[in-house]
């Protein structure tokens, strides 16, 4: 299906006949309404006076208007012939007058030839899985490419049905070794194509103009959206199932149901087992429901399916991001409500055997920059932030006199502008904290104001992938002042800020502004590069703001004038290499580091085999790697061998708020508490030699 509009139409369970081919349906044309082309000539004028980047309505933009409308609505060239992208060069450098016109003439006709396209796949689809002269070769030695993202457009029928068999024959192999019949998995398939196909006959008009805005919008950047009003009434939900769910942000890709982030401290996030960019394929109620097959859906229906009453049980089908595409499992989670306390900042300390002597650093983890302002404007004094509640913690972490402090920021997607800019404050005297420019070149300077300085000890700030825009800022912040190492892998990236601006006919979403650094780098794009970096599973192209089409670029403008500490610059070189002597012998980094390769090589082989026992083998040889590895850890860690990776399950610890904590996390944690000693050691050195 389409990649944009897997969100937006509605969805019916149909029953087939197995029996009874279905013909393709001849879709009613679909066109623009007067509303659209007003709605279109507003945002063509809030993008003009608002957003941050001034981008030119002209022949350019129209050229790659077209190219990008042609990939949302078929990604993988499933749909469209070599014919029907010819037949649409004529438009390539119409669409520019066209929107400054508020026409949307193009967008329908090309729209309403996918909907024809797309219901002649289905009826095809549905074709091959209920002839009953057709069968379905597993012994056959052939493959299935998964990405066709540089792939010519199909130019015959014969050429589109073989590789749309391929498909149908994959997605049964795939069924069949899940335990499925080979009649069950036919039938799950005759549903699935027959509900994308009642999907597509239920898209109208206003989700057409939605589709073409986004893309149009989505030349500007990729945060910037049109909601329709119907979709500006699901917005919370649609984005996000923290409310009496499962704690994920989710989002349309394609024919699934991507994991985007996991609420810190969620149902979700407690299980270990869900990660992003995971995709969900099927739902199932309860400890023993049926598992509803889900792909296709669009996101509005899954997140229905999955939320529900508080402490039930919902099951999802899901496969990984990191391992085979055949591979899947199933994860059981309990709903509840993500609870303000379990997102709150959380003090421990970790006892590190150093040199020869035992030393204690303080680890504080901030799952979200978060403050009551509720409480703050009714006055209250007590009223929640994490500043405050960090301010706490130090103190009492000072109380048993740690010898230095981590601020764990790993997986914080941000949140209270306001929040980075105080916590910043309690690491300096006073100074500036982060630049923020609008689309004028106007720049705002945050400033730490207040001359308390809360901790002076050595500091470690540990971020990783998903550690984004006020974590980002507080991260750069640190750096810049050389208040303290930043260790870890590369943050998102998410440098900029949005505004909701509302339309007579839905509202959108606007990039208004960007964060800069107080050294004037951007923290768009790039995000923070730590001092020294860990081994990450993250793949930065397919997560993070730089896997996203159409992202606002890196950029610097001027640094402002700020203090400097002493910082690691002059001895980075031998922080890293006592580093790299540590955890190279370091069981859990050594494990982490085979993970980091053995994904490495996956990730570039795109062949599905569509030969049973090859498959099975391949799935296997997956598995026993997976188990192998694990087993070598455990033994360079001195503990039993495991026969099957469930057994782990048992294993992992839980933390305060019932999530699971990985051997991965706690090594993390452990190695950035030696480094910041190391720090301490070598900064006393540094210090005495130029005295």
């Amino acid at each position: 299906m389409y990649k944009s509009l897997l969100h937006l139409i509605g969805t019916t369970t149909l029953a087939i006949c197995l029996a009874s081919p279905v013909a393709a349906k001849i879709p009613e044309p679909l066109k623009a309404e007067a509303i659209h082309s007003q709605t279109l000539l507003e945002i063509v004028d809030s993008l003009k006076l608002g957003h941050y980047k001034k981008l030119e309505i002209n022949d350019t933009l129209s050229s790659q208007l077209l190219d990008k409308f042609l990939e949302n609505l078929d990604p993988s060239k499933l749909n469209f012939y070599a014919s029907d992208i010819r037949e649409f060069e004529k438009y390539r450098f119409q669409l520019d007058e066209e929107i400054k016109a508020g026409k949307l003439d193009v967008a329908y006709i090309i729209f309403n030839r996918l909907q024809q396209r797309s219901n002649e796949r289905n009826a095809y689809a549905i074709k091959l899985l209920t002839s009953s002269n057709r069968r379905f070769d597993f012994d056959v030695d052939e493959n299935l490419d998964t990405d066709r993202t540089d792939d010519q457009w199909v130019s015959t029928r014969e050429e589109m049905d073989n590789l749309w068999r391929k498909r149908v024959k994959s997605a049964l192999l795939n069924l069949t070794l899940a335990e499925k019949s080979l009649e069950e998995a036919k039938e799950t398939l005759i549903k699935r194509y027959a509900n994308q196909q009642k999907r597509s006959d239920q898209i109208n008009n206003d989700d057409v103009f939605q589709t073409y805005a986004n893309t149009f919008t989505g030349q500007f950047d990729p945060h910037t959206q049109y909601f329709s009003p119907r979709r500006s009434e699901n917005f919370k939900i649609n984005m996000s199932l923290s409310l009496e769910g499962i704690g994920a942000v989710l989002q349309a890709e394609n024919e699934y149901t991507k994991i985007v982030r996991l609420v810190p401290a969620g149902p979700a996030d407690k299980t270990g087992q869900l990660k992003p960019a995971d995709l969900i394929l099927g739902v199932g109620q309860g400890e023993d429901g049926s598992i509803e097959d889900v792909v296709g859906w669009r996101l509005d229906d899954v997140v229905s399916k999955i939320r529900g009453p508080k402490d039930t049980v919902v099951r999802l089908l899901v496969r990984s991001s990191d391992s085979d595409s055949s591979q899947t499992r199933i994860v059981k989670i309990k709903r509840n409500k993500v609870k303000l306390e379990e997102q709150a900042a959380k003090k421990r300390i970790l006892d590190i055997d150093y040199q020869g002597r035992q030393f204690k650093v303080g680890v504080i983890e901030i799952p979200a920059f978060y403050i009551d302002f509720g409480a703050l404007q009714r006055g209250e004094k007590d009223y929640k932030s994490t500043t405050r509640d960090v301010e706490k913690l130090i103190a009492e972490l000072q109380a048993e006199k740690i010898h230095g402090l981590i601020i764990d920021l790993r997986n914080n997607g941000g949140g209270s502008l306001r929040e980075a800019n105080e916590l910043v404050g309690l690491f300096i005297s006073r100074g500036p904290t982060v630049q923020i420019q609008d689309p004028n070149g106007r720049i705002n300077v945050m400033s730490d104001r207040n001359p308390k300085f809360v901790y002076t000890g050595p500091v470690a700030v540990v971020v990783n992938r998903m550690s984004a825009s006020a974590s980002e800022i507080f991260a750069g912040a640190i750096q810049d002042y050389q208040r303290g190492i930043v260790l870890g892998g590369q943050t998102f990236g998410k440098g900029t800020v949005q505004t909701l601006l509302p339309l007579e006919h839905g509202q959108l979403k606007l990039t208004h502004a960007k964060f800069y650094r107080i050294s004037g780098e951007s923290t768009q794009h790039k995000g923070i590069i730590p001092d020294i970096s860990f081994p990450t599973l993250y793949n930065t192209s397919e997560i993070g703001e730089s896997a996203l089409d159409g992202a606002l670029e890196w950029d610097t403008i001027h640094p402002v004038r700020h203090g400097h500490f002493v910082g690691v610059s002059p001895f980075i070189e031998k922080l890293t290499k006592r580093h790299k002597q540590r955890v190279k012998d370091n069981p859990d980094f050594m494990f982490m580091q085979e993970q980091v390769n053995h994904l490495e090589e996956q990730r570039n082989d795109t062949l599905i085999s569509l030969r049973k026992d090859k498959l099975e083998t391949e799935r296997s040889q997956v598995e026993s790697w997976q188990l192998e590895a694990e087993n070598r850890r455990r033994e360079r860690k001195n503990l039993a061998p495991i026969s099957k990776l469930s057994e782990l399950d048992n294993e992992l610890e839980k933390d305060s708020s019932g999530r699971q904590i990985s051997p991965e996390s706690e090594a993390i944690l452990a190695e950035s508490g030696r480094i910041l000693l190391d720090m301490i050691d070598l900064t006393l050195k540094y210090t005495s030699a130029k005295n």
